[in-house]
């Protein structure tokens, strides 16, 4: 970790920034930590004003390191003496002083800055940084919870329970017999069902010298549909029902799946196509009134331009740290309005407190909020972040603590280390029966 700098004058000063008095920063460091085993990377700037300090979420778990690195060694020198106010100027210049540009790793640690940032500013200004964007749109933020089972019929069960504690959205996924699925437990190959959920199951044998648990496509294309005929004939059409395809099909699939799924009338089908394959998307739109959701992998907010301009998604799904933090995430979401396109920023559990109270000030504010993707930490890291955003009757509610209103216990953070490198990377090395790599 560094620590602050005795350097009076940044390394670049902007024009019009005078050697005055001023609140100015003076450190920045990053601190890793994972109290629900999974690596989050978190900016802490300081200033010259005693106890004023901004936090930010700079989190790319599989390379949380690599991040921590970049923003360490490269962009916190070129911080140091500046004014933090100057919030859009600094993130430009950092975007383009590595010349390369908008890389996952970069553009988290840009995040971190960008978002400890606005909360220095919130602090600054004693508002919430939601405030900050215009004020509110909604009194709360819907969000939508995660449903799977080994059956139809368990997935049904966990979705009423969702419902019942007030929830009106659900993502459902279903796990594969005899296969590896995003999202969902693993399910034995021979089961039969039950008489809610009829047969899901699809006749996936492993054959010897083949790949076992790889994943398979064409038995995921035979359940899925299933699960969700199952789902409307017993929930009825008042629950949004969600799925997340995780980019795992070929586009003639991926047109079938969105194809046969049209008559359930999900809320959205996210990440149907891998980002190589979004020529295929006008195909997709021509065929289906499915809605989309896309972009958790998009590290560049121009990857939204053609699809957005040409209205071939209905929601902007996007890692905001991935981009580069809550000012590029703003911008996206004016940009989306004006196309009549809805947000849903990713919020799994690899996006710490501080991201998620960034995805709420965003969802707040932006009159073209879609949804949000929920996340509920465990008591561990809620002691960690102190001032967590509630999760209520299937809602996030805002509070009027100025800046993003989450904290760091940096004491209770060191008690849970970062973890081991690649240790939760097993999901990504998804292969097919035949051995070929699966995009994960």
């Amino acid at each position: 970790m560094s620590s602050p700098s005795e350097q009076s004058q940044p390394l670049a000063a902007p024009p019009w920034q005078s050697s005055d008095s001023g609140v100015r920063i003076t450190g920045v460091r990053t601190i890793l930590t994972a109290p629900e085993r999974i690596t989050l990377v978190v900016v802490k700037i300081e200033t010259s004003e005693p106890g004023l300090y901004g936090l930010g979420c700079a989190t790319f778990t599989q390379r949380a390191r690599a991040v921590a690195t970049a923003i360490e060694d490269y962009l916190a020198p070129q911080l140091i003496g500046r004014d933090p106010a100057d919030i859009t100027d600094i993130a430009s210049s950092l975007l383009v002083s590595s010349y390369w540009r908008l890389g996952p790793v970069l553009n988290n640690a840009l995040s971190g800055i960008d978002m400890a940032l606005w909360d220095l500013k919130g602090k600054q200004a004693g508002l919430p940084v939601w405030q900050l964007l215009g004020g509110r749109c909604r009194t709360a933020v819907p969000v939508y919870a995660h449903a799977s089972g080994r059956d139809a019929a368990e997935v049904e069960d966990n979705v009423r329970a969702y419902v019942e504690d007030g929830y009106r959205y659900v993502r459902c996924q279903v796990a594969i017999p005899g296969a590896l699925t995003y999202g969902a437990p693993s399910a034995a190959s021979t089961g039969a069902g039950d008489e809610r959920g009829g047969s899901l199951q699809a006749d996936v044998r492993v054959r010897p010298g083949l790949t076992p648990n790889a994943w398979e496509p064409d038995a995921y294309l035979r359940v899925v549909p299933a699960l969700f005929a199952h789902l409307r004939e017993q929930l009825g059409p008042s629950v949004h029902l969600l799925h997340d395809v995780h980019e795992r099909l070929h586009p003639t699939q991926a047109v079938r799946l969105a194809k046969e799924l049209e008559p359930f009338h999900l809320f959205f089908l996210e990440d149907l196509l891998a980002p190589e394959d979004l020529g295929w998307l006008p195909t997709v739109r021509a065929q289906t009134a499915t809605p989309l959701a896309i972009g958790e992998l998009f590290t560049n907010p121009a990857e939204y331009v053609p699809l957005v301009r040409d209205r071939l998604i209905d929601f902007v799904r996007c890692h905001i740290s991935a981009i580069g933090g809550l000012t590029p995430a703003w911008r996206l979401a004016s940009a989306a309005e004006l196309f009549g396109i809805r947000t849903a920023w990713h919020g799994p559990g690899d996006v710490s407190p501080i991201g998620h109270a960034a995805n709420l000030a965003l969802d707040l504010a932006a009159p073209n909020f879609g949804i949000q993707e929920q996340h509920v930490f465990n008591e561990a890291a809620t002691e960690v972040f102190p001032g967590c955003p509630e999760v209520r009757d299937g809602h996030l509610w805002p509070s009027d603590t100025p800046g993003f209103g989450v904290d760091l216990d940096e004491k209770l953070a060191a008690k849970y280390p970062p973890v081991d490198p690649l240790v939760n990377d097993a999901w990504t090395r998804t292969r097919l029966p035949d051995g070929t790599v699966q995009r994960p």
